[in-house]
């Protein structure tokens, strides 16, 4: 059946279930015969087979609760039904990580018995509907998230995507409320967000992208896991109390089109409560009476309760009756799918009760023993004396259904890649275009963005937002943490392989031009319709690009999320992955930023500049294309160049770095350039490796990866250029730092030649003027 035929059918029967006039009259929770013979199991999400596969492995019909609970724990978004095989692909294991997927957040070992906590996480279909709190929600659930794990948060980052806003005055309004949002709950709870990246383009204007990522610092000795073990061991409610609101959410998060649901799905977060319960588990979790926490984010209780005792291989017997509410008369089916914010379900070992209700009650929380570990394998749903229902725990997450779905190659990719390049018209004032670039929202100026953000808050933050990579130092030592958010949706769209290969890479390099080293990735995987054959391959193909980039750069994958059905109106967004990357800066004083800091500094370009075009934002800004072939990455290569630059860095030889990306190298001047308040003389010859025969505009703009721009004092150049020597690594002398005007030329003509004052006011002035 049509997914839109599917939903239009699964609304008339929920209005008829509502309104008691579907096929007789119908109670508020219909009997087990009503959910089967009504297929009301549908507006749940669940299809036939599923419900079908259900009643053989529960041998009887589920009651209505316990149909809410399967649908949500079979939903996409918790079960990763159509991923799992995918994920499969993913390095996940290193001698630095201590744990990979599979629990709330991953853990990597970075020295001194600490380690680093961090995670990434969608909010993409509430943020498209109630863009604050949708927003919100997400900063919420996944500073949870990591502070489950015993970790103490200490950075915020964010990945959005919106549709173009500059005619567009919805797409204005989610931008700018998503990144309220976000502020909001970052700046209330006192957690920094440092970094992060937005990206306009038409196709994520029903559909936008709203990524949250939290980094947490922990030591070794504290790690704690969402186990639920030890039979008669008390399974306590912990934080807010229990509302109506996000009721399958999960469910939500797992459909096309987020515009034919009601806001009643999207939570609303208090980052002031969440404040008390970060503080409230942190001491919890010290005095080592726990013996598991989750928290109940994405299907709630539900989720929280199956997955714990799935990972003990335990049951657990809970009574909704004892669970604290803030409203009157919800039932057992209300109460185990709400998505109320701000919940922790917490196992404490037996005859330890008393020590999270005197903690809780200290920070002005309740906690609430609702039940109990057994030993039979039960998920066991109680309303006082009556049980209500009664489920295998294992039925609900490890036999739920997993679907190796067709994958087919998009036949659009035959007309993109036979695309000549060399076709386009080249532009008569490259000095214009390079402005037309900079006011380009996906390259100008965030300071509009992170200027509502506190990234200052904790006076960690070493790096700030604008550089590669933001920085966060460790208290008592001299390291710091690197980290970065990085997408391309237009290249995996047209090179899915490439264009995961080339994601990874960007994040890396990323971290790497701060002086730190590459540790491990989360990821978010955005997609569209996962039933789709073309969507499968965009999927399948893109997981095997960063997996492999992800082995040769030794950055393993440690947590992450799946978000498909980002659809609306048959328009998919473009295959998203979204990598975030977390470096260890092992000295301080090796910190780089992409600045340019001294008159008479040289300036050199590590790779190779090609005709890479395709994909890229001069061909989408100046042309009005999204056609071509993606760059080709030669990983080795990569992986040479950005040992060479960390290497550099940390002897002492690089003043600062920054990397070639959107826009190119003459962006990729202009920034540090903007950046550091000096112009540069940049002269580039079309006979050298740098850009061997290529038009003038393609030399400019061209986003070739593994480039780093490089600034080094005089007296160390010799230095620089030995060490590319030795691990042969492309290394080209481009120019120097002097005057107020960066001017390039090329073969000896001087193609762009602007103040570098007049290329700031462009810079900076672009979003700010589209959202008065």
């Amino acid at each position: 059946m049509p997914n839109e035929t599917r939903q239009n059918e699964n609304n008339s029967i929920l209005q008829a279930v509502d309104s008691g006039d579907a096929a007789g009259t119908v109670s508020h929770e219909p009997t087990a015969e009503q959910v089967a013979d009504q297929k009301i199991y549908r507006t749940f999400g669940l299809t036939d087979e599923e419900y079908d596969k259900i009643v053989k492995l529960l041998g009887r019909r589920p009651n209505y609760v316990e149909t809410g609970i399967y649908s949500v724990m079979w939903s996409e978004h918790c079960s990763y039904k159509s991923s799992k095989p995918i994920l499969k692909r993913f390095p996940t294991s290193g001698p630095r990580v201590l744990q990979g997927p599979g629990e709330n957040a991953g853990i990597v070992d970075i020295g001194d018995n600490q380690a680093v906590v961090f995670k990434i996480e969608s909010h993409n279909h509430p943020s498209a509907i109630e863009p604050f709190q949708g927003a919100a929600t997400g900063v919420g659930g996944i500073i949870r998230d990591v502070f489950t794990m015993g970790a103490r948060p200490v950075a915020l980052l964010n990945s959005l995507r919106f549709g173009t806003i500059e005619e567009s005055a919805r797409n204005r309004y989610l931008f700018g409320h998503v990144v309220a949002g976000i502020g909001f709950y970052g700046n209330c709870i006192g957690i920094p967000t440092v970094a992060g990246e937005v990206v306009f383009d038409e196709r994520y204007t029903h559909n936008p992208l709203v990524n949250a990522m939290c980094v947490g610092l922990i030591d070794q000795d504290k790690i704690t896991k969402g186990n639920a073990s030890g039979v008669g061991n008390p399974v306590m409610a912990v934080g807010a109390r229990t509302g109506r609101d996000g009721i399958h959410g999960a469910t939500f998060a797992s459909t096309e089109d987020p515009h034919s649901k009601e806001r009643s799905a999207v939570q609303v977060g208090d980052p002031f409560m969440e404040k008390l319960l970060l503080e409230a588990c942190l001491e919890l979790i010290a005095t080592g009476a726990v013996v598991g926490i989750q928290d109940m984010g994405a299907a709630g209780m539900t989720s929280s309760s199956a997955e714990m005792a799935s990972r003990a291989g335990s049951g657990l017997e809970m009574d909704v009756a004892q669970v604290p509410r803030r409203e009157e008369g919800m039932t057992p089916y209300e109460i185990m799918l709400s998505e109320s914010q701000e919940r922790m379900l917490v196992v404490m070992e037996r005859g330890k009760e008393h020590i999270a209700e005197t903690i809780f009650n200290k920070w002005g929380l309740e906690a609430t023993v609702i039940g109990r570990v057994t030993d039979d394998g039960m998920l066991r749903i109680k309303e006082g004396a009556q049980v209500v229902a009664e489920i295998p725990v294992t039925t609900l997450v490890d036999e739920a259904p997993v679907y190796n779905r067709p994958a087919k190659r998009p036949d659009y990719l035959n007309e993109t890649e036979s695309f000549a390049i060399d076709s386009i018209a080249e532009p008569s004032d490259l000095n214009e275009t390079l402005h037309t670039l900079l006011r380009q929202p996906t390259i100008a100026s965030k300071e509009w963005v992170y200027r509502q953000y506190d990234y200052m808050v904790r006076t960690s933050t070493v790096v700030r937002p604008g550089s590669d990579a933001a920085v966060v130092s460790i208290r008592g030592t001299r390291k710091g943490l690197a980290m970065k958010t990085d997408g391309n949706g237009r290249y995996v769209y047209l090179d899915p392989e490439t264009g995961g290969k080339l994601v990874v890479a960007e994040a890396a390099r990323n971290v790497v031009c701060t002086g730190a080293e590459p540790l491990a990735v989360t990821d978010c995987l955005n997609y569209s319709n996962p039933e789709k054959p073309e969507i499968m391959y965009q999927l399948e193909q893109s997981a095997n690009g960063m997996s492999e980039a992800c082995r040769v750069l030794d950055t393993p994958v440690i947590s992450g999320n799946v978000s498909l059905y980002n659809e609306t109106n048959g328009i998919d967004i473009y295959p998203t992955p979204v990598i975030g990357m977390v470096g260890l800066v092992h000295d301080l004083n090796h910190l780089t930023t992409l600045d340019w800091k001294a008159e008479g500094n040289l300036l050199y370009l590590t790779g190779f500049t090609k005709a890479d075009i395709g994909g890229s934002e001069y061909l989408a800004a100046v042309h009005g294309l999204v056609t071509g072939r993606p760059p080709a990455i030669d990983l080795e290569l990569e992986k040479s160049v950005q040992q060479l630059t960390l290497t550099a860095i940390q002897q002492g030889l690089v003043r600062s770095a920054h990397d070639c990306a959107d826009g190119g190298l003459a962006v990729a001047l202009a920034e540090s350039a903007i950046a550091g308040g000096k112009g540069a003389l940049i002269e580039l010859l079309t006979g050298e490796e740098i850009a061997a025969g290529l038009r003038t505009d393609f030399v400019l703009f061209s986003e070739s990866p593994s480039r780093i721009v490089l600034e080094v004092t005089p007296d160390q150049a010799e230095q620089l250029e030995s060490l590319a020597r030795e691990r042969n690594v492309p290394l080209t002398r481009i120019g120097r730092v002097t005057g107020t005007n960066l001017t390039i030329q090329v073969n000896g003509v001087a193609s762009i030649d602007q103040s570098v004052e007049k290329l700031a006011e462009t810079w900076r002035g672009a979003i700010p003027c589209i959202m008065k």
